[in-house]
């Protein structure tokens, strides 16, 4: 599908705001601020941004998905900023246009977010084909996650073809973050004398590669028995459906050292995948459970916001704090009067 010419591409303004169509345009021109009003009309709670930024969706998806999504995690003091803008560099070298989407780590506190990706990438931050944008993770994971995908859209849209998302490294952020990537990193340090147990298993599982980073800091014979560690490891799960085997290797993302080579495991596993169709495969299970998953969080968001519901709801954790009354029955009590409004 050609991209949309009708309108004519416009300045942003402060303070208007553009029409739909002028949006998708713009988007689809590359325009880096118009890119950037979008994805705040996506992260807005405001009813009537929401609207607007389904509609610019609509109108960008089908020029979106031509890009390589590939997730990297790693628990904080890893490396990752680091790490990416080394990987960012090696593959600029190839022509190629990034787009960064980092989920921040959000104070539980005071609700604030550290957003330093774009200081901590100092030199891939200023190529102009490379664009990153921050997002808090708040404590509504499902929804930042959301956002993040749709994100994801709108930077294909732009024509940024290789798209890297880092994740907190902690929680449940890796498995959001795995079902909406095509190759997931995980990046490791040696010598901290739990490689293996550190680790939760489910994230063994989603790794197409693991990466111990920071050789520069440790030991050869402690990133040797890292190295051993993860593979011996690795084999002890079953084959994946794609058929891969996860790759494990090291390098020094400070030095530039291996980098090249991790950027050529994963050039390796979109050859193997696109050949065997897992590719688009995993993309269409992704569409599903994206559905679903938004179902879901929609359905909680209208039941929570319902003025009725919120009365009763305060009436039912009052009923269980005076023990009159069961959680379980309080919550059939609930879900039977929200059905009975609608």
């Amino acid at each position: 599908m050609k991209k949309p010419s009708n309108i004519q591409k416009i300045t942003l303004k402060r303070g208007k705001q553009p029409s739909v169509n002028e949006y998708i345009t713009n988007i689809c021109d590359g325009d880096i601020p118009f890119l950037s009003k979008a994805i705040t009309l996506i992260e807005s709670t405001n009813p009537k941004h929401k609207d607007i930024a389904t509609r610019i969706i609509k109108g960008c998806l089908p020029f979106a998905n031509k890009s390589v999504r590939i997730g990297i995690t790693g628990v904080p003091g890893v490396g990752k900023s680091t790490f990416i803008e080394a990987l960012g560099h090696h593959i600029l070298q190839a022509s190629k246009k990034i787009a960064v989407l980092a989920i921040d780590p959000s104070s539980s506190i005071n609700k604030g977010s550290i957003l330093g990706d774009k200081t901590r990438m100092e030199s891939l931050v200023r190529n102009k084909n490379v664009f990153i944008r921050p997002s808090p993770s708040g404590n509504n994971l499902g929804g930042v996650a959301r956002k993040t995908r749709e994100t994801i859209i709108l930077c294909e849209a732009a024509g940024f073809d290789t798209i890297l998302i880092e994740t907190v490294g902690v929680g449940q952020s890796e498995t959001m973050v795995h079902s909406m990537v095509d190759f997931f990193l995980l990046l490791k340090i040696a010598g901290t004398g739990d490689e293996l147990q550190g680790i939760k298993r489910g994230i063994i599982e989603m790794a197409d590669a693991i990466v111990i980073n920071k050789i520069d800091n440790s030991s050869k014979a402690n990133v040797q028995r890292a190295l051993s560690d993860f593979k011996n490891a690795l084999h002890l799960y079953p084959i994946k459906e794609s058929t891969w085997q996860p790759k494990v290797t090291s390098c020094s993302a400070l030095n530039n050292q291996n980098i090249d080579a991790i950027w050529n495991i994963i050039q390796d596993y979109l050859v193997l995948t696109k050949k065997n169709a897992y590719f688009q495969t995993r993309r269409n299970l992704q569409n599903e459970y994206w559905l679903l998953e938004t179902l879901n969080q929609n359905v909680l968001n209208h039941f929570y916001s319902d003025s009725k519901i919120k009365l009763e709801l305060k009436n039912a954790l009052n009923t269980i704090k005076n023990q009159k009354g069961s959680p379980f029955e309080m919550a059939d009590i609930l879900l039977n009067s929200y059905f009975k409004l609608k």
